[in-house]
This record gives structure tokens, sequence and C-alpha cells, in this order.
């Protein structure tokens, strides 16, 4: 199971186009295909980010076209670096595609058709969760810290607690977010990670030349906890782009700091 880059509508994205993804309409943004100026060029569909309202509306607009989605159906949380995750229903949905997050939860999850989860990034890790048997939806950010606490492990369990799902019939695409090339560390994410995942933590690691440093594999270590959560491996997709590298479709906190947008993940039962 892959992710791949598509467009449509002049808008490119990353999306799995397995058949088993069907029953969704969703998708991981690039910077590409929007409306605001720099340094929010051009699709930044980050509301903090201090872009026009309109230019919000449009982005979103085009967004959730390329991707099938209703973006008057958005629901947002206000991320916190947290292992959180917020139920959701109809009642949730915001009033503008130009609206903050309100919710301070760092995962969201429906089993309610017709809304849109949507969380943002610019260099987290976004990750989606799909339950074709079931019909349940989540969406989680996971930052160092959500990593290192297992919010995408949370997210599943609270498929399968809360709505009905098993383990093994979810399936899980981890999105484009900065990979272990340009995410160097100091020794304080190696020991979260250690401090969540025990030895599993290890093969994610790797010290660096510079004594203290480490380059860490985020995107990998969300897959391990999938995995540990019950998701079967074939059912994990990976994205292998990482946003630090790849700035001119990509926004990267580490590299650019404020002066950004941000990318946006959505999931919708459709």
């Amino acid at each position: 199971m892959d992710i791949i880059k598509q467009e449509r509508h002049g808008v490119p994205f990353y999306a799995c186009p397995d058949p088993a993804w069907a029953g969704t309409a969703h998708g991981f943004s690039t910077r590409l295909g929007g409306v605001s100026p720099a340094p929010m060029d051009s699709l930044n569909l980050g509301a903090s980010r201090g872009d026009a309202p309109a230019n919000l509306r449009e982005n979103f607009t085009r967004f959730c076209a390329a991707t099938g989605a209703d973006a008057n159906a958005l629901v947002k949380n206000q991320q916190i670096h947290s292992d959180i995750i917020r139920p959701v229903t109809r009642a949730d949905i915001m009033d503008s595609p130009a609206s903050p997050g309100v919710f301070e939860a760092d995962g969201l999850i429906t089993n309610e058709p017709g809304v849109c989860l949507t969380i943002f990034s610019g260099d987290c890790i976004p990750i989606l969760l799909y339950d074709p048997v079931r019909r349940c939806i989540a969406a989680a950010h996971a930052g160092w810290r959500g990593t290192a606490a297992g919010i995408a492990a949370r997210a599943a369990e609270a498929m399968v607690r809360d709505y009905g799902c098993q383990a093994g019939q979810i399936l899980a695409a981890i999105g484009p977010g900065i990979g272990p090339c340009c995410f160097e560390t100091h020794i304080d994410v190696p020991d979260g990670l250690r401090a969540g995942l025990g030895p599993d933590a290890e093969p994610f690691i790797r010290p660096l030349s510079q004594k203290g440093k480490y380059s860490v594999d985020l995107k990998a270590a969300n897959a391990k906890w999938l995995e540990l959560a019950g998701l079967r491996r074939e059912h994990i997709a990976l994205c292998p782009a990482c946003t630090a590298c790849n700035l001119d479709i990509f926004w990267s906190h580490r590299v650019q700091g404020s002066q950004r947008g941000s990318m946006a993940a959505i999931i919708q039962l459709v």
C-alpha cells in the first residue's frame, strides 16, 4: 500500500490510491495550488499564520475539491503536542473553512459520514486512519512529543474501544513530514521515544558524529506504534517525502520557522 503524489484541478496532493480507501475522501496537502501571498505562498491552510480569511476559504475550497472532500464540513483541532484523541460529530463542523480549530487535541475521530477531519503540519507527521468495515476514521498530528506518547496508537485504540473496530481491519496512511535525513536532535527526543517505546525505539534512533546529536525517524516510529496497536504491517502506508528536503513542495518549520504557511491532512467518510 503506497501514498503517491496526485493532482486534480491544478492542486497537487498526496493520497493512498488503493481501492481499500475508496470509502473516504482524503489527502495530504502541499504548499502549491492556492492563492496566499508570500511567505505563505500559495496553498496555506493554517488560520494562525496571519493569512486573510478569504485566502483560507479559497485554499480549502481548492484542496477539498481536489481530494473530493467538502470544504463546508471541516472539523479542526487546536494542536498542543499531546496524545489526546477527540471524538467529533456533525455538530462540531466549523462555521467557515477559515475558522481556527477550537478543540485542544492532536487527534480527531468520528464514524459520521460527511464530517471532514482536519489536522495541520509543517514537519510534524500527519496520520490518517480508516476502518472500511466499521466505517470509522481518525486523524492524528504527531510531533516528536506526540510520537513519543504514542498518539497514533491512541487513535487506533480509540477506534477499537469506542467504535467497535478491529485493529487488523484498520488502514493507516502516514503522510509527508520531516525525515531522518533532516531531523537532527539532542538527547531529549531519543529519550522520549525510549520512554514510550522501550527497546522498540532503538531502530529509529541513530547517533551522529557530533557528540550529543541524533537522527530520529518519526515516520517509522509512528508505524511501529500502529503495529503495536494491532494494525497489520501491509495496511500501513508511509510517504517517504521529507518536508525539510523539499521546500519547493512543502513548508518546513525547522528550516523556515514562523515565516511560512501550514499544510493540512483531511479525511471524510463518503
